[in-house]
């Protein structure tokens, strides 16, 4: 036989092999896997009731954050307003204090 056929088969054992190996390993996990998800009771069960919770809960930000998001840019240049009329009284302050009485 050619080296590059030996080769080939060599190639071809080992992936069997390899195959072999992973439904063996799966075949071993499948009860742990049943126990994790399988039942009603199971923690993948309850995960997926609280995921539906959240859900539920959160669905209504996709139509309110967009008016959170408005209402917020106003407050954020009313408050520049403030900061910078403040920001006025300040200077008038400072430049008073120093003014002979």
């Amino acid at each position: 036989m050619e080296t590059s056929t030996i080769l080939m088969l060599a190639t071809a054992m080992a992936v069997l092999g390899f195959f072999l190996v992973i439904a063996f390993a799966l075949l071993r996990i499948d009860p742990l896997l049943e126990a994790i998800g399988g039942r009603g009771d199971s923690y993948l069960a309850k995960l997926r009731l609280g995921l539906r919770a959240i859900e539920r809960e959160t669905s209504h930000l996709p139509v309110a954050v967009p008016r959170i998001n408005n209402g917020l840019g106003d407050l954020a240049g009313g408050l520049m307003t403030v900061d910078a009329t403040l920001g006025k009284a300040y200077s008038s302050l400072v430049a008073q204090e120093g003014a002979p009485q």
